[in-house]
């Protein structure tokens, strides 16, 4: 598979069970270090961070610009929960898709996907020179169409609470439940006498309610545990690099 391949078919891919590894990254990282890290063949994407990390909008759209001229596709955090209103202006400055953090309520779903999608499914706004695979002139109703096939949407369980609603969460429009498995932690903590014990609990069984839906599970692993990972049944993985 060549690299405009994976650029454009990530979310086809994910739908369809396969196992796709990202690189969670820093927005500075240059053009050498990114070539370096996908013309490796260990990374099929990168993800970048606004949540726990600065950023500017000029800065995402450059490194969104450098990413896809390397064919590599841009997976954003966004930097909070409450701010799924702002999915399709963080997606005009270039990112190939979205995730967002500590998600909790069946509303910010909701929001999350209305927000993403152009009409008649969504309600972004038309409109950002910088979007990805836009091109120099851009049918409004293909574009549309053609982002509905394309943009990757995350949704990131972080609790006790949303793992136990993971199935209510793989709604139509959402690619992945990706794991926060250090906010996880703090809530397993917090209920020492729930049935699920540990993270990998909860992997086991968000993965068993996602079964039958084309909604993948994400998980941040280590390099050295993609293997047991892949074995529980999480398709996408993200390292840090």
């Amino acid at each position: 598979m060549n690299q405009d391949d994976k650029l454009f078919t990530l979310k086809k891919r994910i739908n369809a069970g396969e196992t796709v590894v990202g690189a969670s990254i820093s927005i500075n990282t240059d053009r050498r270090l990114l070539e370096e890290l996908i013309g490796g063949g260990n990374y099929e994407f990168v993800l970048i961070d606004s949540q726990h990390s600065p950023y500017d909008e000029d800065r995402l759209t450059d490194f969104c610009k450098m990413a896809h001229e390397l064919g590599v596709h841009v997976q954003f955090r966004i930097k909070h929960t409450r701010h799924t209103y702002l999915v399709g202006n963080y997606l005009d400055l270039g990112p190939g898709g979205i995730e967002v953090p500590q998600v909790e309520l069946d509303d910010t779903v909701d929001d999350a996907v209305s927000n993403f999608y152009y009409s008649p499914r969504g309600v972004r706004s038309w409109g950002g020179k910088a979007r990805f695979g836009l091109g120099d002139a851009p049918d409004r109703l293909e574009y549309a169409k053609w982002w509905g096939e394309t943009g990757v949407l995350w949704m990131q369980v972080e609790s006790v609470a949303a793992v136990a609603k993971a199935r209510q969460f793989a709604k139509s429009g959402v690619d992945c439940l990706s794991f926060g498995p250090a906010d996880l932690s703090f809530s397993l903590e917090l209920h020492p006498y729930h049935p699920f014990k540990s993270v990998d609990d909860c992997i086991a069984h968000v993965v068993e309610q996602l079964e039958g839906t084309n909604v993948a599970v994400c998980f941040r692993n280590s390099p050295e545990d993609r293997q047991k990972y892949k074995d529980m049944g999480v398709r996408v993985l993200l390292e840090s690099v």
